[in-house]
């Protein structure tokens, strides 16, 4: 029975610990700061709708990833980047997904519907295509790139990283009332810097090595370098090994005093603070950890990225001028040189601030509440 309660219902994909899943946890935390009244329900729809399979899926996704990288990139590339102009049926996730969507709407009955990944929204969009639904749903984007899979045309708004999607959209004849640059969500314990920082050289830079929460990428290749390299003891290295116990131990056990490793970090505050305490950051391009760099304003260098996604979201990137990738071999000498370089890091800081110059006065968490109470 629905109560007077107003819901919102979240709509990641898989339960691995994903920026789909960081995104939707931060407006959820700030939403209930804010008005604890609110109701707000995560679900992810594969675990909703096929229970154990989930875990399978995961894993084997991951494991793809790793050991067929080029088949993963081709196959991605060519099912939802290509010809990204043009609409494309998926029926089997149609048939496979469609059913326990409408009965996992039918149980929560919620006021509003946010979707951060495509495969939900795909599902909302073909709905409300066929006039099946009629609550308001909002697309929260996680990558900097919209491909082909997202439900677009009957989504009611749209919350974007940067102007350029928004452009897109516009292009895709979504009208500007419903589109929100907002970047990509952040918690709000990670605290944005409001104000271009002013570049200074620091004769011992430190910088933070980040691989995602699972502590993947190619940071074993990069320790490597920069362990081997003369110019790293001009640098000081804090390294997030995420989830990866044996990568931490191992970087622990070469007891070097320029590379201190830390464990998964779930505690955002410490998290701001080592943020606030680092001149930049080397990471892949995936959306969150880019997205709370560039709200603190902090270099970002790219040192490897997965095959999809991520090699899109780079090409983005650098349109944007907001990272600098490395380039193999001279990864170190190529950083330490950019933070030796003043002119070049106060470029860099103005590129930030005109991507900043189109985001959103409100986070999202407030617009979503105000489309729900309607203010």
């Amino acid at each position: 029975m629905k109560t007077n309660t107003k819901s919102i219902l979240f709509l990641p994909f898989l339960q691995i610990p994903s920026g789909h899943h960081q995104a939707a946890q931060a407006i959820i935390d700030d939403i209930l700061s804010i008005y604890p009244q609110i109701r707000c329900d995560k679900v992810d729809i594969l675990s909703y709708s096929y229970g154990k399979i989930e875990s399978l899926v995961s894993k084997v996704y991951l494991k793809w990833i790793h050991a067929f990288p080029g088949v993963y990139n081709s196959i991605y590339q060519n099912s939802v980047y290509k010809n990204i102009e043009k609409e494309k049926r998926y029926r089997l996730y149609e048939v496979l997904f469609l059913y326990f969507m409408k009965r996992l709407i039918q149980e929560k009955q919620p006021d509003l519907i946010v979707c951060t990944h495509a495969l939900p929204a795909y599902m909302l969009n073909f709905l409300k295509g066929n006039k099946e639904l009629k609550v308001p749903v909002v697309n929260v984007y996680t990558d900097y790139f919209i491909h082909r899979f997202w439900g677009i045309e009957h989504i009611d708004f749209h919350f974007v990283p940067s102007y350029q999607m928004k452009t897109f959209l516009n292009q895709k004849g979504i009208s500007d009332e419903r589109i929100f640059i907002t970047g990509i969500p952040i918690h709000s314990k990670i605290k944005k810097q409001e104000q271009t920082p002013l570049p200074s050289v620091k004769p011992v830079p430190s910088i933070l090595i980040s691989g995602g929460n699972l502590g993947v990428g190619g940071m074993e290749d990069l320790i490597q370098r920069i362990a081997g390299n003369t110019t790293q003891k001009q640098m000081k290295f804090y390294v997030l090994c995420g989830k990866n116990k044996d990568f931490y131990n191992k970087l622990k056990g070469m007891h070097l005093n320029h590379i201190i490793p830390f464990s998964y970090i779930d505690c955002r505050e410490k998290m701001n603070a080592l943020y606030d305490q680092i001149d930049a950051i080397i990471t892949k391009p995936g959306g969150v950890t880019i997205s709370e760099s560039l709200f603190k304003r902090k270099p970002i260098f790219i040192y490897h990225t997965l095959p999809g996604q991520e090699e899109i979201n780079l090409q983005q990137l650098k349109g944007l001028g907001v990272v600098f990738p490395l380039n193999k071999p001279d990864i170190v000498e190529q950083l330490f040189s950019i933070l030796q370089d003043q002119q070049k890091l106060q470029q860099y800081q103005l590129q930030v601030a005109n991507f900043h110059s189109y985001i959103h006065s409100k986070e999202p968490s407030e617009i979503i509440a105000e489309l729900l109470i309607g203010h």
